[in-house]
């Protein structure tokens, strides 16, 4: 195996479990989060107590106390900041990405307010960038423990997505590769909208028929933004589109479903994402896939309801009443 130098920036619990995963492998891995008071917790431990407890770290994964020192010689950066704070870490380590290093972004969401995917801010720091994004269904929590899970890598330059998929796979971690960047950026951080619409259901105390319904014109509405904005139908059919739908929207370790649960029993949305305790990144791309929509001409009936939801523009059983007496369609259309 070729072993690679890797600096992973951000060190919550899928930055963690990434990072551990690559360092089992044998490739020699540094990683460094703005939170030098967490930093210092992940040195005295030897593991991420706070966000991925009892995942101990190898020798090949030490953390470091700087941008510069994560990424010095490095043949590779995964940046696993929130999206919302993408681009302020990106510009941390922008001095010290070179022409040759390959930048694997792994976070999940829309920008706020530019509604910008993660690609385009990258493309826009750096227009000849060794972009590559890794999304599907992952929680932090299995593939920290090396439960079987299967992800995509998706570049323009589909050489270099083969060249990543080389480095992360694993016999616990299967990499796919997609050319269809717009598509794989999309249906990561729409299904995260979803995922908070599955939650409310839940806590409401709706079933199993309201979710299929929720999840299936879930990724319908999904599926017409991206084809909107330039990405192939069939991307949202694979791991990034279903596959990451389904396990937001079912899963316990999902904070989106954690956070729409909550909501649907009735507390408010800033106390639910206040309990939720970590990023809930739904939160934040329902704002602006609600924009990008508007701004397309996109009919998404489901993420304007839950938009009004988060909003305390109406109360969550109206917004399911308003959903099911919406006007008569056809299914295909």
């Amino acid at each position: 195996m070729n072993v690679k130098k890797i600096a992973v920036i951000g060190a919550g619990s899928w930055g963690t479990a990434l990072a551990v995963t690559l360092s089992r492998k044998g490739h020699l891995v540094r990683i460094w989060d703005v939170n030098s008071q967490h930093l210092e917790q992940l040195k005295a431990d030897r593991e991420n107590v706070k966000y991925l407890p009892g995942i101990a770290f190898d020798s090949n994964l030490q953390p470091v106390d700087t941008v510069k020192a994560a990424m010095a010689d490095a043949d590779m950066v995964v940046f696993s900041a929130p999206a919302q704070h993408f681009r302020s870490a990106l510009d941390s380590a922008l001095p010290y990405i070179s022409q040759d290093m390959i930048v694997v972004n792994v976070a999940k969401g829309i920008e706020q307010k530019t509604l910008k995917r993660m690609s385009e801010i990258a493309r826009d720091k750096m227009v000849n960038m060794k972009y590559v994004t890794l999304s599907g269904p992952s929680h932090a929590e299995e593939v920290g423990l090396g439960i079987p899970t299967t992800v995509v890598v998706a570049s323009a330059d589909i050489k270099l997505a083969e060249h990543v998929q080389d480095v992360f796979m694993t016999d616990k971690f299967r990499v796919y590769t997609n050319s269809d960047v717009i598509g794989v950026e999309l249906g990561g951080a729409l299904k995260n909208i979803i995922a908070l619409g599955a939650g409310i259901s839940d806590g409401m105390g709706y079933g199993d028929n309201a979710k299929a319904a929720m999840m299936t014109r879930g990724i319908a509405e999904i599926t017409r933004l991206g084809v909107k904005l330039g990405a192939d139908a069939h991307t949202f059919a694979g791991l990034t589109g279903i596959g990451d739908l389904v396990v937001t929207c079912t899963s316990m370790h999902s904070r989106n479903r954690r956070c729409g649960i909550m909501i649907g029993e009735g507390m408010n949305p800033k106390e639910a994402t206040e309990k939720v305790g970590m990023v809930v990144e739904g939160m934040y791309t329902t704002e602006a896939a609600y924009q990008l929509a508007k701004r397309e001409g996109v009919e998404m009936p489901i993420t304007e309801g839950i938009y009004a939801v988060i909003n305390n523009q109406i109360n969550a059983r109206d917004a399911v009443n308003n959903l099911m007496t919406r006007d008569k369609k056809s299914e295909i259309y």
